[in-house]
């Protein structure tokens, strides 16, 4: 058996059927699954090295569509959680600068990988056959194994609480 009014309550909370909702969760997740298609497919065709002349042209092209893409998620998803209903137990100062201080520690993570890896690295470089001369051991990635992905979690995470 399956108690079921725990996600019932939760559900009361989220108007799934609202438009910015729906823009938030379509951009969540087109954007991870449009740069690996397009970076297993550059992988195995070079086409886009082939077409901007260079892999390293190419793949800040990619960085850049990217970038572009995440901002028109954060937007998606900041207007998502405007028009979303509040959690009235959620809304006090404490909660909010928990908030506020786990959107810092994530982008602390997120912004220190980059800094590792720098633009290449960050925006997968390696299926333009552009590899790094070694393994990035450095902060913050001896503290966890992927800081990029439990940072950008992270920033959401914060954003949501605030």
């Amino acid at each position: 058996q399956v108690d079921v009014r725990a996600m019932a309550r939760l559900f009361g909370y989220v108007d799934v059927t609202d438009s910015g909702f729906i823009a938030a969760v379509l951009s969540i997740a087109f954007n991870p699954f449009f740069w690996n298609v397009v970076a297993r497919w550059e992988h195995k065709t070079r086409a886009l090295s082939r077409l901007f002349g260079s892999a390293h042209a190419a793949c800040y092209c990619l960085g850049i569509i990217i970038l572009m893409l995440n901002c028109v998620r954060s937007h998606c998803f900041t207007e998502a959680m405007k028009s979303q209903p509040k959690l009235e137990g959620l809304d006090c100062h404490w909660v909010y600068y928990s908030g506020l201080a786990i959107l810092a520690v994530g982008s602390l993570f997120v912004i220190s990988s980059f800094l590792a890896l720098g633009f290449i690295g960050t925006f997968l470089g390696d299926y333009f056959g552009i590899l790094m001369d070694a393994k990035v051991t450095s902060f913050p990635f001896n503290v966890l194994d992927n800081p990029m992905y439990w940072g950008s979690t992270a920033v959401y995470l914060g954003w949501s609480l605030m």
